[in-house]
């Protein structure tokens, strides 16, 4: 079945986690234990209701405050589709954690309170996917319960938001009233708002078109391991391991190897369930190919007359994510890019944007924790990359302190400075 990542986003207390909740518990994805546990901690709790977003909220520190702060995930199937939800932080200060939810995310559903409108958080989320390029985009307004259902509160809310979206890059967008808590038009249409026409949320999301999202013309498959068995069976077997970024790879296209130059062309195309005639995105395949070339972890297989940039310069905009330290130029730092490692210098820092107003501060001198910013990089090896607007794998990036290994910006990469 076809897989579809979404994830959610919006402002604290819009029922992000609830909404989560009730899609698992409504359509039978909830095992017997787990309601009886989320039933004794609410009743414990002394709420008056089972809290479904206890399903997601499993921090000690997100029950007992009530709010979302890790990135959770839940996995989910329909008979349509398998689903991988990521439910992340309303916060300011967890924007990098909504950057790490939604940066792989087909769709994204961003919650707004019914009685509240649109707040800044939704602004700066919605913001975030368009800059994301997450295809596609749904609005629920939550808490029609507490409105009376009513349609003038949610044509308003949808009214406002399309005039603020129209400023923004986006690509899909679908609007859904909801009640999370009492689930109206969530599995199932609801008999309290017969003036909506429109689909559930969950009729919404099985049915929801992705295969063209994907790039399928750039043929790209990083390669991550060399499979060697050196057995008897397979004593000449030499397979390169990776899942396919991008375009469709077919067995006796002519293929070009990165950094090398060389070309070959590929003899087979195995998985674990047997050999395939073609691969495309997001499959994990093993290419072999004609010829034995010098092939490790980081090169590239793509197409001789349809290759990646290569270059040692990059121009990207990166979301800083660190607590201990700001980003100036002249750090250094490791910089992971598809399944290559390097060195890099940060050159220059352009600017800092603000995520609220798309207002620029060019006389930023450091970016600080949840800060977005355009930077210059210069890597010690030329990473092979496509722009992040035509390939969100190849276009992607993350930056790791050195000193203790940890993560410390995620990045997309606009082209050459």
């Amino acid at each position: 079945m076809e897989l579809l990542r979404f994830a959610t986003a919006g402002s604290v207390d819009d029922g992000k986690s609830t909404l989560i909740g009730r899609l698992l518990y409504d359509s039978k994805q909830i095992f017997e234990d787990q309601w009886d546990a989320i039933e004794r901690v609410s009743r414990d709790r002394g709420e008056g209701y089972t809290n479904l977003a206890l399903l997601t909220d499993g921090l000690r520190a997100e029950r007992e405050q009530g709010i979302t702060i890790d990135v959770a995930y839940r996995y989910f199937a329909t008979p349509k589709r398998k689903f991988i939800i990521a439910d992340t932080p309303g916060h300011v200060q967890y924007t990098r954690n909504m950057v790490t939810g939604a940066s792989l995310a087909d769709l994204a559903l961003i919650l707004v309170d019914a009685r509240n409108g649109i707040q800044e958080q939704s602004r700066r989320h919605a913001i975030l996917t368009t800059m994301l390029r997450v295809p596609h985009l749904v609005l629920c307004v939550n808490k029609m319960d507490l409105v009376d259902y009513s349609q003038e509160v949610f044509e308003s809310i949808k009214e406002e938001f399309s005039q603020f979206a129209a400023k923004l890059e986006t690509g899909d967008l679908s609007f859904v009233p909801i009640s999370a808590l009492n689930g109206d038009n969530v599995v199932t249409r609801s008999a309290n708002m017969p003036w909506y026409e429109g689909a559930s949320l969950l009729h919404l999301l099985e049915d929801v078109y992705i295969a063209s999202d994907r790039n399928l013309i750039d043929a790209r498959f990083p390669v991550q391991y060399v499979i060697r068995p050196m057995t008897d069976e397979y004593h000449d077997y030499r397979g390169y391991a990776g899942t396919v970024c991008g375009g469709i790879f077919k067995t006796g296209d002519e293929v070009m190897v990165l950094p090398s130059g060389f070309t070959s062309h590929i003899t087979s195309i195995d998985t674990a369930d047997g050999p395939l005639k073609e691969a495309f995105p997001p499959m994990s395949v093993t290419i072999r190919l004609d010829d034995d070339i010098d092939i490790s972890r980081g090169s590239m297989i793509c197409r001789p007359r349809n290759k990646p940039h290569v270059g040692q310069d990059i121009d990207a905009m990166i979301c800083w994510m660190s607590e201990t330290r700001p980003l100036r130029a002249g750090d250094r730092f490791a910089i992971k890019h598809t399944t290559q490692m390097a060195r890099t210098i940060v050159k220059d820092l352009a600017y800092q944007l603000d995520v609220n107003t798309l207002h620029r501060h060019e006389d930023a001198a450091e970016l600080k924790l949840n800060e977005m910013g355009r930077v210059t990089l210069r890597t010690t090896v030329p990473l092979f990359y496509d722009q992040y607007r035509r390939n969100r794998l190849t276009g992607s990036f993350i930056l790791i302190d050195e000193a203790n290994n940890t993560t410390v910006a995620s990045g997309m990469i606009l082209g050459e400075p």
